[in-house]
């Protein structure tokens, strides 16, 4: 995409999320610099690049987790630049990691109901209680991610194809419009990652959900991906739909390396 047609894309006042002018420094090296982008309702957005590319610092200064240096982040118009991630959580952002995180001695809806109950503020009210607290709204969330039969199963004995599953469904639990998604997919075999985007995106349309993810796996983002945008040395170097980005000449080299033929788009390791 031309440098015209990303600016025009970026400043949609209709996008849910804005981000302008990000930059951060840890000492003299710029994890980002002045990076802008935005994402829309419905939109499923893939940030790539190598290892340092700034892309997991991009995340954690849109998320609250770091305070950028200079920049803005807007979720529908409001700034939500450096405020907690619960100040963020609770307007409407969710998020997965990469290393998936769920009560391992819980059942796969009490982790749901847990989610759920923190998000309305009624947490305390849970200890010492029969779980059937907000029962109902957890097995509809199963339900939408395929887990309504394991609802009653400990999470201790998934799989971890259906762990991620239900990381996915608490990420969803607060009604979130826009979803952060760290490296969904790491850890799993080829056919379970394609299943979860797959999942993902089916939601995303369902929900008009805007979500923006990270992911080394190539074939993942070029096959679900509406949009790319490439960060290389914590600058925006490309961003567009995924054949024009696969063309890119400045991602090859940035990116895959100047190497790799026609055989962008596959499951190139990171950090080439």
């Amino acid at each position: 995409m031309s440098t015209a047609g990303q600016r025009s894309h970026q400043t949609d006042t209709g996008a849910l999320l804005q981000v302008s002018e990000l930059s951060k420094s840890f000492g003299g090296v710029k994890a980002l610099d002045a990076v802008s982008f935005d994402l829309a309702a419905g939109e499923l957005l893939a940030l790539i690049g190598p290892n340092g590319a700034g892309k997991s610092t991009c995340f954690n200064c849109i998320n609250g987790q770091l305070r950028p240096d200079a920049g803005m982040v807007r979720l529908s118009g409001r700034d939500m630049t450096a405020r907690l991630p619960r100040e963020i959580w609770r307007l409407g952002v969710g998020r997965t990691f990469q290393i998936a995180a769920t009560w391992s001695s819980m059942t796969v809806a009490e982790n749901l109901q847990l989610a759920i109950l923190s998000h309305q503020g009624r947490l305390r009210q849970w200890w010492g209680r029969a779980g059937d607290m907000a029962r109902e709204p957890a097995l509809d969330l199963l339900e939408s991610v395929g887990l309504a039969e394991m609802a009653d199963v400990p999470c201790a004995t998934l799989a971890y194809g259906d762990i991620k599953r239900v990381e996915l469904a608490m990420a969803l639990s607060n009604q979130p419009r826009l979803l952060l998604m760290d490296e969904p997919t790491a850890g799993m075999a080829p056919r379970e990652r394609n299943e979860l985007v797959a999942l993902v995106k089916r939601l995303v349309r369902e929900r008009n959900i805007g979500v923006l993810f990270t992911e080394h796996s190539m074939d993942v983002v070029f096959a679900h991906a509406d949009r790319i945008i490439v960060l290389a040395r914590g600058q925006l170097i490309a961003a567009g739909p995924p054949d024009e980005v696969r063309a890119d000449e400045r991602v090859r080299e940035a990116y895959f390396g100047t190497d790799v033929g026609t055989d962008v788009g596959t499951d190139v390791p990171p950090g080439r």
